[in-house]
């Protein structure tokens, strides 16, 4: 049996069986996360951007656009939703496979549940078959993948297909062709870090698209590629030097990796987040004294992706080690503010960014991805220095946000756009999916009221 047939009858099975109790819960906290992200993201650039090509191109009136309450083909509002919950550096994060799963997958499987009426049952069964797809598959060829690609859309198109797929009900022969048209277009490049370009959600509105159009593509019948994984020409030959099968089938259908998934308090990559904890833990000890340098030790890892002193746009900012650290110490905070096109030319916050100096550290690179450690030192005019390591960032497995602490974040993210009242009503819906609560009904009370 090759591994797409093992995954494909791994997400059947799941559609037919209740969820565990943890399981389902952490399934709803994913979605809720998602939500906050999806609403508030579409605000951005990108996601606007986003959104008026599937305007043009993908018209409809299948699916709703979260940010807007618009209607598009379900193809455009997986797009449009996956974009804008991956642009504001907010959504989930696994880190052992240093992918972001809700962003491509959610937006597949809510889509595709919208438009053929499923439960929320279903809809939470969807979700989790595709976190389970898409992080064990990321984990199986990272570190090396991660060199070149970037997982939330190389896997994150599987775990998207798969989900969408869960929800329309494909055979297990269906959703093998699924994932083998899946494979044949998933991509997604790191060169956008180069020179801080916007193709980041791009890469979520794009797997989730490509995963729901894959599921519908083998319901018509279209075959794919059936053994598209480990085939000789396959998506492991061709995207990693190194691969780990075991971490594919070890515990499946047992051991559920949404369990294990994080959540974000920084908007920024996540890459940054224990050296922002680190920063704000010392900000407290600095008492106003003048900074004269600061260092921050971490994995090689984290600085290819942040190593970036001067940023000059809100997105590159998002993916600076420099200026994340610089904003902790100066504003105590890693909000969205902190990351507006305003702070990066503040003259005080770009001297304090200068001041940053990184460097690699030979255990953390060793501790890397199962721990993403940061070390930082602080030297003070006087002489004085201070310190604090951080192995495990706020909202991750080990040190993870309360229930109300990751209610409060989504109510801080989606009041501003749909109000306080709607905000909370949407809050209580999320809580009901599990107890089968439709998902158009969801949906209402986003847009209807």
């Amino acid at each position: 049996m090759s591994l797409t047939q093992r995954l494909a009858e791994f997400a059947v099975d799941l559609r037919a069986s209740p969820l565990p109790d943890d399981v389902r819960r952490a399934a709803e906290r994913a979605v809720l996360d998602w939500l906050g992200s999806a609403i508030r993201g579409g605000e951005a650039f990108p996601a606007r951007t986003a959104l008026a090509v599937a305007r043009q191109a993908m018209a409809g009136q299948q699916a709703t656009v979260l940010a807007t309450g618009e209607r598009l083909s379900a193809l455009g509002a997986a797009f449009a939703n996956g974009a804008a919950s991956h642009v504001l550096e907010l959504d989930d994060l696994h880190q052992p496979s240093t992918f972001h799963p809700a962003a491509p997958i959610i937006p597949a499987a809510l889509a595709a549940a919208e438009r053929v009426d499923a439960s929320g049952q279903v809809f939470l069964r969807a979700a989790v078959a595709g976190y389970e797809v898409g992080i064990r598959l990321a984990e199986a060829v990272n570190p090396s993948h991660y060199r070149y690609w970037h997982p939330t859309a190389t896997c994150g198109v599987f775990g998207a297909t798969a989900a969408a797929g869960t929800v329309l009900g494909l055979s297990c022969q269906g959703l093998v062709d699924a994932l083998g048209s899946a494979g044949t277009m998933a991509s997604g490049l790191w060169q956008f870090l180069d020179d801080g370009a916007m193709s980041k959600p791009l890469h979520a509105g794009k797997a989730a698209h490509d995963g729901l159009l894959a599921a519908e593509l083998a319901r018509a019948g279209l075959t794919g590629a059936r053994t598209i994984l480990e085939g000789r020409r396959g998506f492991f030959a061709a995207t990693a030097s190194e691969v780990d099968l075991s971490r594919i089938t070890d515990g499946l259908g047992n051991r559920f990796k949404i369990l294990e998934n994080g959540y974000k308090r920084h908007a920024c990559c996540g890459h940054t987040h224990t050296a922002i904890d680190a920063a704000l833990q010392l900000r407290e000890r600095i008492a106003g004294r003048v900074i004269r340098q600061v260092e921050v030790g971490t994995y090689q890892v984290a600085l290819d992706i942040t190593d970036n002193p001067a940023p000059e746009t809100e997105h590159a900012a998002k993916f600076s080690m420099q200026h994340a650290v610089a904003v902790a110490l100066f504003d105590g905070a890693a909000g969205l503010e902190q990351f507006r096109p305003a702070r990066l030319a503040d003259p005080e916050l770009a001297a304090l960014r200068a001041r940053v100096v990184v460097r690699a550290v030979p255990e953390f690179n060793a501790a890397y991805p199962q721990a993403w450690p940061a070390h930082v030192r602080v030297r003070l005019a006087g002489g004085a220095t201070l310190e604090e390591t951080v192995t495990v960032p706020r909202g991750m497995p080990g040190n993870p946000m309360s229930d109300e602490e990751l209610r409060e974040k989504f109510l801080g993210m989606v009041t501003p756009v749909l109000g306080s009242e709607r905000a909370a009503l949407l809050a209580q819906a999320v809580a009901r999916l599990g107890d089968g609560l439709p998902v158009r009904e969801l949906l209402r009370v986003c847009w209807s009221g």
